[in-house]
Parts: C-alpha cells; structure tokens; sequence
C-alpha cells in the first residue's frame, strides 16, 4: 500500500524543476543515469520508451512548453525537442495538440523487480527485512543514540535513516519529540507530511493507441492526468490529485479504492490530448497516495515542495537521516538520494 507499490513507474528524465540545485532536479536527472545502468546490468525489465507533454491550447504552446525546456536545460536535461502537430501525429497519430515536447530519456521500469534486487542487494550486505514491524517509540538517549521500538523488538542504533515513505513524518516526529523532552523543550509542530490520493483509471474495451507516455503540461500538485504504457503493452491514465483532509494522520486509514466518481473528470482531461478516446472505456484501476510537504487548505496553491533530507545538522540528532516528501519522482531518484545519505552519514 506504499508510495513504491502504487505509482505510475515511470522513469523521469527531469524536466519539471524549477530549481536546478533542487534535490528533486540534481537526484532525478542523476537517478535516472544510475538506474537505467542498474537495469542493465541486473536485468530489470524497463523500456526507454519517450515522453510526449502536449499543448493542448495555442498558449500552452505559445508560453508552456518553451518555459519547460529552459527549465530543463538547466537541470542538465538537454535532449527535449517542441514538436510541430505534424511531428506529433508521426510518433502517436491518434494524440491531438498544438505542439509538444519530446522528452527521449523517459521510460517505464518495473518497480516490482527493481525493488526484489534492491532486497537482493541489501541481505548480500549483511540487512534483514523484517516486515510487519511498525515503529512504535523513538527515543534519543543521553549519549546521542538513538532507540527504536519496531513490532516488539528493541534496537539501539548507531545510525537510523528513516525512509518510511506515508510514515516517515509520524517516524520523524517521534524523534523530534524525544528530542525535545530530552532537552526539556516542547514547542508545538505543524505536520511533517500531508497526503494527497491519486487514482488510476485502466483502458478497457478499446486498443491502445500509445507506444509512448503522453503527458498534459502539469497542473498544481501533480503532472496530470497523463497516459503511461506498461511493459506488457496495456494502458492506464493518472493520477489525479485529490487532497486528504489536512488533519488526516494515518495514511494506513486512507481508501485506497479508486473514485468512481472521478470518471467523468478523467474522460474530460484525457480527451484533451485524445479525443478519440470512447465512452465507457475508462475503468478504475488502482490508488495511491503521495507523502506532501504542503497543503492547499494550509500554504495555498503554489508548487511542489523539494524533497527534505534532514541530517544532524538540521535536527540536531548524530546518525538520524530524515527523508520526507519523497514523491515523484522518487523512484528514479532512489538510487541517487541513496548515496547522498551514504555520504552524509559516512562524513558525520
């Protein structure tokens, strides 16, 4: 039920980010090096398939998709073309626009068997997976260390990365909170993470089209309801945004079933860039939902939050390694904010 079970698999060239010193821009563009190599060399199935992010309207064209390559040309990404409708309709015929452009470097991986390997990795280097082992306590001792409470185990830990994707917010503020009466400080927090659901919707009753992602220019809090392919050919649109209640703390208590409600909205967004799409062949998939660092009712609408990796100079805690907010593109990421905190803890 995790951010790594449930998302779109694809593999982002880094075209999105704003800020090219972001973590979100540098890991992106570095992770998807490292784990197209990684692919390679392990024999995780993936396929370098392309990126079409269409104009669906003359100023999308006119002042979207040149923003976005300026903006990506400053991460490192410079491969992006803008397409004329004609160069669009020789790549996908059936997707209707005003220009686009093409990103080659993105693609699709099969997370499922990435992550297996990544195991695979871990347990060669010594690690145990123990699941159904929830944190239940952390608590900073004198001397600095730190201890957990995991599904009645008690370790006392040199160091702690706390990757714990929906939950690392609730991980985090245990620390932070033993912390504090550590220091005989109490002072009241905001949220770490908030939550925002995406539905997927499948195409059913209708061949697919698309031998490449098709993305609309991104909308506040997400990239839109966009068409991804899988490895085994089929097709899915998502996700949306729906945002979780602001007070909501327990993402295990968000439903995970798709909004059929949603349906309507979908045929509306997908038939922005592919009018050919028919009735009644849109079909509820699955959800996910994605850790945030904002949330509309609290910070208003505004971009995406950078990724937030806090070590011990940023928390005060030796050997603690937070890492909140790891959205998308956190899985071509991974490799990458792997090994920045391998060297943070290594430099500590």
């Amino acid at each position: 039920t995790g951010t790594s079970s449930r998302n779109s698999e694809v593999v982002h060239a880094g075209i999105y980010y704003t800020q090219p010193t972001s973590h979100k821009a540098v890991f992106c563009v570095e992770g998807k090096r490292l784990l197209y190599e990684y692919c390679e060399e392990r024999g995780v199935p993936f396929m370098n398939c392309g990126k079409l992010v269409v104009a669906t309207t003359a100023e999308q064209l006119r002042a979207d998709l040149p923003r976005i390559v300026a903006s990506a040309a400053k991460n490192g990404v410079d491969d992006l073309r803008i397409l004329t409708p004609e160069d669009v309709a020789r790549i996908e015929p059936d997707v209707a626009c005003h220009g686009a452009i093409w990103s080659p470097s993105t693609g699709i991986v099969d997370s499922h068997t990435f992550m297996v390997h990544l195991l695979g990795d871990a347990e060669d280097a010594g690690a145990c997976l123990a699941l159904q082992s929830a944190v239940d306590a952390v608590d900073v001792a004198a001397d600095g260390r730190v201890s957990l409470s995991a599904g009645g185990t008690h370790l006392v830990c040199d160091e702690v990365v706390n990757c714990g994707g929906l939950h690392a917010g609730h991980i985090a503020e245990m620390m932070l909170a033993s912390r504090d009466a550590r220091r005989g400080t109490r002072a009241p927090r905001a949220p770490l993470q908030y939550y925002a659901k995406g539905n997927y919707y499948k195409l059913e009753g209708q061949r697919s089209p698309f031998a490449c992602l098709v993305y609309p220019v991104p909308v506040v809090g997400g990239l839109g309801v966009h068409a991804t392919i899988d490895l085994a050919g089929a097709t899915k649109f998502g996700p949306d945004v729906e945002w979780v209640p602001a007070d909501a703390t327990d993402p295990d208590a968000i439903d995970l079933t798709p909004c059929p409600r949603r349906a309507d909205a979908f045929y509306d967004e997908v038939r922005r860039y592919w009018p050919g799409l028919r009735d009644g062949c849109l079909a509820p998939d699955y959800a996910g939902v994605r850790p945030k660092l904002t949330h509309p009712s609290v910070h208003g609408a505004g971009p995406a939050a950078d990724f937030r990796i806090e070590t011990e100079s940023e928390h005060g805690v030796a050997g603690f390694v937070n890492l909140l907010g790891i959205e998308s593109p956190g899985l071509t990421s991974s490799l990458a904010i792997a090994q920045h905190v391998q060297r943070a803890l290594c430099a500590a």
